[in-house]
């Protein structure tokens, strides 16, 4: 079965930024993408997955970095 691709539109709304800052993720390398013949952008969904995963992880240092401590596995 073929993999999903995603419009950039349908990116922005999963991350919850704009069409263009999807546009720059794609542009500077921080995306994948596939370009159609028609030169639309599409995102397969296993580069989103990872997209997901790295800016997670990304949030994460930045919150450690200002002090956060996460309290997982605390029971809180």
């Amino acid at each position: 079965m073929p993999e999903k691709l995603y419009t950039t539109g349908e990116v922005a709304k999963i991350f919850g930024v704009s069409y263009v800052t999807v546009k720059k993720w794609a542009y500077s390398g921080k995306i994948k993408y596939i370009k159609t013949p028609g030169g639309k952008y599409r995102y397969p969904e296993s580069e989103v997955a990872i997209y997901a995963r790295v800016r997670q992880k990304q949030r994460l240092i930045e919150l450690r970095a200002r002090g956060y401590k996460p309290e997982w596995g605390t029971g809180k």
